[in-house]
């Protein structure tokens, strides 16, 4: 469980980043957790976007995607999910 002054300090960093998964009408699926979370494993933190046409509510798409992943959900603003997770082999962040 993060910290207000962690969520803070990723919120910072993830402010520069740019989203590298949408989620469309399909929805969260096992191939897009599976992605997602070997994205989180190189980069530790990442955005993704809900698109207009994606049938489930974005509180339900970032649990599903937080929980299949086992990531925490740092922020949802907008349309787009911000989720951290510490990777194992390339750490980059260091969390206040």
């Amino acid at each position: 469980m993060l910290t207000g002054k962690q969520k803070r300090f990723l919120r910072s960093k993830a402010h520069h980043l740019n989203p590298i998964f949408q989620v469309g009408k399909g929805g969260v699926n096992e191939n897009m957790i599976k992605q997602v979370s070997e994205a989180l494993e190189a980069r530790e933190l990442l955005k993704v976007s809900i698109l207009q046409n994606c049938e489930d509510e974005k509180d339900d798409v970032a649990k599903a995607l937080a929980g299949g992943t086992k990531a925490e959900l740092v922020q949802i603003i907008g349309n787009i999910i911000v989720l951290y997770k510490e990777s194992k082999e390339n750490k980059q962040l260091i969390l206040p």
